[in-house]
């Protein structure tokens, strides 16, 4: 049998950490929601009681450093699975991006595995096993619009933002989102987005108002130790996007868009800046 999975990017609509907590994670409350940009992966079983990564992209790691191999091994653990299998990731997602490539191929692995072995695992106990892989995988399996808090894993299903175009942008930097935490002084946060704000301009559909609530305290250490991210959210801004934010802990800047006319424009300007641009839908 062979199962496919769509793995979907994520972006941060909002970001706010509140504080560091006692177990050394940050205390934050984000709205994430999902764009049409995604992996594929492809599941299928082995003959031997083992696990198989393969991918035609040179940038990721085919062994246990890979959260995909990890989910399918917590998985196999956990269910006393003894059957072997094989995934090949089509990755479409830039790595190291601030989309959540890799917590959504976990997810997208979790999903695929529990219907190739027929655990018929509910989706909450499905997101409590993708928490022990991080804290963006249990949104991932979920997918849709969601208001986060915690570390990230617990979620609340919110509607979803008005239809749009979403401009994604990476410059050629990778970014460590542990390094970027590590470099966070909550106390020292100078602004915090609204996430009530959001949350209404969200419930209304006002895309005018959901993006001027939009916020991520992310963006100062991130802007701060890569000027060229700053520089990309400025020229995107120049461009004309109705709302501009970097997405997680960076690089990747987005920029909201109703029209798609526009969209393209923004798109063939940021060509000149950097190769990785997409325009792409807000999943709705």
């Amino acid at each position: 049998m062979r199962i496919l999975e769509k793995a979907s990017a994520k972006i941060n609509l909002s970001l706010d950490v509140l504080h560091k907590r006692d177990d050394g994670f940050h205390e934050v409350e984000m709205i994430m929601t999902m764009v049409d940009l995604a992996d594929r992966i492809e599941i299928h079983e082995l003959p031997q009681d083992r696990i198989t990564l393969s991918t035609h992209s040179g940038y990721i790691p085919l062994d246990e450093k890979n959260i995909a191999f990890q989910a399918a091994k917590l998985l196999k653990a956990r269910y006393e699975v003894r059957q072997g299998v094989h995934i090949h990731l089509d990755k479409r997602i830039p790595v190291a991006a601030g989309l959540a490539g890799g917590s959504s191929d976990a997810a997208a692995t979790l999903r695929g595995l529990n219907r190739l072995w027929r655990l018929d695992i509910p989706l909450d106990e499905l997101q409590r096993l993708g928490a022990i892989l991080g804290s963006d995988v249990p949104f991932c399996i979920g997918g849709g619009t969601a208001l986060a808090t915690g570390r990230g894993e617990l979620l609340k299903a919110i509607e979803s933002p008005p239809p749009c175009w979403v401009v994604l942008a990476k410059p050629p930097i990778n970014v460590s989102t542990s390094a970027i935490y590590g470099k966070l002084n909550a106390k020292q946060i100078k602004s915090h987005p609204s996430t009530a704000e959001l949350l209404e301009a969200i419930r209304t559909k006002n895309l005018d108002r959901l993006c001027q609530s939009m916020g991520n305290v992310l963006e100062e250490v991130t802007l701060g130790m890569y000027p060229i991210v700053r520089q990309l959210k400025e020229c995107m801004e120049n461009l004309g996007a109705d709302g501009v934010l970097m997405s997680g802990s960076g690089p990747t800047v987005f920029g909201i868009v109703s029209k798609e006319i526009k969209a393209r424009r923004i798109y063939n300007g940021l060509r000149g800046f950097c190769k990785e641009v997409y325009v792409v839908r807000m999943l709705t």
